[in-house]
């Protein structure tokens, strides 16, 4: 007999600093890995369940407003908002569990994203304080902002990303993504007394991005700023037929999974 399954979007931030990435290696501190032992803590370890994450942040990635989804067998889960204060007061002062929906079995996590967008934090000049270093990247030398800026709107549209991706399977139908929106501009959402005068973001939005894509998109425009590639140089990394090389990939620590839409109503339950 098929087992009776369950379903739940569970939304949840953390700060990606002391983890090697979302997903679950033996012998690595991950976010993923972290969840599942709560939850199985609190669960009891006779309840089945897995959990799939939306997106594979790497390693010190953080997520201002993620998501998973949690497929339990055989029975729903009761007095969701306690087991969420019960999550909560298990799980480490990094990870928190923000909310718990049940959905649909047709609900996919994966092919119901609908838009994901990212915001990369960086400041320049001068050397951060250092409790900046979980969320924000520091460049000690000036960057050339306006440049940077304006190379930003490139990458807006549908462009073959292959230099600015890790992937080795470099195929066009696997690497072309669009971008519905790119934007370098003075960071005013994320703020700390311990902040430079001065922060700038990197906001991208789009469907689905590949391996590294946004931290060398980053890596590529502080390069520009660096006056070490020119604006056409940086024009022919996309939808180039010539292989590129971006010689840096900005830290992971800078990069902030900050909205996750899906293309499906929650409040379709059947």
């Amino acid at each position: 007999m098929k087992k009776k399954k369950y379903y739940y979007l569970v939304r949840v931030s953390y700060l990606g600093f002391r983890y090697s990435g979302w997903q679950k290696q033996p012998g690595y501190k991950t976010i993923e890995g972290m969840l599942t032992k709560t939850i199985k803590f609190v669960l009891g370890e006779e309840r089945s369940f897995k959990i799939l994450g939306a997106g594979r942040t790497d390693a010190k990635v953080s997520s201002i407003n993620g998501a998973f989804e949690l497929f339990i067998d055989h029975e729903p889960l009761n007095e969701i908002e306690s087991l969420v204060d019960q999550l909560n007061l298990n799980l480490p002062a990094d990870i928190k569990i923000e909310s718990m929906t049940a959905v649909a079995e047709k609900f996919n996590i994966i092919h119901s994203a609908k838009e994901k967008t990212y915001c990369y934090l960086f400041s320049f000049g001068s050397k951060a304080h250092p409790f900046c270093a979980p969320i924000m990247a520091n460049y000690p030398e000036e960057l050339n902002i306006t440049l940077m800026q304006e190379a930003a709107k490139l990458f807006v549209g549908t462009h073959d990303f292959k230099n600015f991706t890790a992937r080795k399977d470099k195929k066009k139908s696997q690497t072309l993504r669009t971008i519905t929106s790119c934007e370098l501009k003075l960071n005013t959402s994320i703020v700390a007394s311990y902040f430079p005068k001065d922060s700038y973001v990197l906001e991208v939005r789009g469907k689905g991005f590949l391996r590294y894509q946004i931290r060398l998109m980053m890596g590529a425009l502080v390069c520009l700023g660096r006056n070490e590639i020119d604006l056409d140089g940086l024009k022919k990394l996309l939808n180039s037929d010539l292989d590129g090389f971006i010689p840096y990939v900005a830290a992971g620590s800078g990069l902030h999974l900050k909205e996750l839409l899906f293309d499906y109503s929650l409040n379709n339950k059947s």
